[in-house]
């Protein structure tokens, strides 16, 4: 065995315990044989299908794959290429090749200039995405965001829902909590926050409910991104995300809204009550001692002004 069957037989576990459920066709096409292993020029090697690695469409965590990315091409340049990527002929190119999967094995091979060991399959598009999802599961698990990007790209590539369940071993209500994140939560902002390999279902459904009532837009959520520190890795940049968008006035799932017009100054608005606070420190001291005094007076000429306007509106 090779590839995935080989990672799976490591890990203890076989394809039914925690991986799609393998076809014949789809876990023959993994395993291989020596006689379909070759030696292939990696410039007759186009990508194919839809995208399983986040990190593969997305700059966030770009030092940290360029990092990964030259051990990966150290190892192969030492001690040669041990695990060959899947490839099949091209349906259009004569003596062209596809990629299932295995991209940065072959990104690493044709900057070495050195061939890539190939795994040389006729298979269809159903069997090549079952054999690209289950070599993707024992090599590395995705992440939430990751699974949900990939099984979008998935159906953009013109596959049902049922193909996306087969090759993410889903349910139907797992597919719909990945489906309700990627059709809410813009594409141009999972790639700034990227694959959030910690954060699960609970946090991006937080986002993605943001976005979904409206309470927090593209604009202002890349605006907050942007002023993110650099340091912070994805699942910081997701949980600072949430917790700026609410302090920025985003209603947060819950339904409570806190916002701060200027410094010192806080109102929260909860289910059934709204509340003003103001320090009486620092920059806000003499504005608060102002409004105490004032305060009521303030909020007199607000209701009558609201009553006027409510009437003119029945009117």
């Amino acid at each position: 065995m090779s590839g995935i069957a080989n990672t799976i037989a490591r890990s203890g576990g076989t394809p039914s315990e925690k991986h799609p459920k393998a076809s014949a066709p789809a876990l023959g096409a993994l395993q291989g044989s020596l006689a379909s292993i070759r030696e292939i020029d990696p410039n007759l090697i186009d990508d194919w299908g839809p995208v399983d690695r986040l990190e593969e469409f997305t700059a966030v965590n770009a030092e940290d794959d360029d990092e990964n990315f030259e051990v990966l091409k150290n190892s192969i340049r030492e001690g040669g290429q041990q695990v060959p990527i899947l490839v099949r002929r091209s349906k259009t190119a004569e003596g062209r090749y596809e990629a299932i999967y295995g991209r940065r094995r072959l990104k690493a091979c044709r900057e070495l200039g050195l061939k890539v060991r190939a795994n040389v399959q006729d298979i269809d598009d159903a069997t090549a995405l079952l054999a690209k999802g289950l070599e993707n599961a024992a090599r590395r698990n995705l992440s939430f965001y990751e699974k949900a990007r990939f099984a979008e790209a998935i159906q953009s590539a013109g596959h049902d829902g049922a193909t996306v369940r087969k090759v993410l071993n889903l349910s139907a209500s797992g597919h719909s909590h990945l489906s309700k994140v990627t059709q809410n939560v813009p594409s141009k902002i999972g790639d700034f926050i990227g694959a959030a390999p910690k954060s699960g279902r609970p946090k991006w459904t937080d986002l993605a409910e943001l976005f979904r009532t409206k309470k927090l837009t593209e604009k202002v959520a890349l605006d907050i991104l942007a002023k993110i520190s650099a340091s912070l890795n994805s699942d910081e940049r997701l949980e600072t995300l949430i917790k700026e968008a609410t302090k920025r006035g985003a209603k947060a799932p819950g339904g409570s809204r806190e916002i701060t017009p200027i410094e010192g100054v806080t109102i929260k608005a909860g289910r059934g009550t709204l509340s003003l606070s103001v320090k009486k420190s620092g920059a806000s001291a003499e504005f608060a001692t102002w409004l105490e005094d004032n305060l009521a007076e303030i909020i007199k000429r607000s209701h009558a002004e609201f009553t006027d306007v409510n009437s003119a509106d029945d009117n």
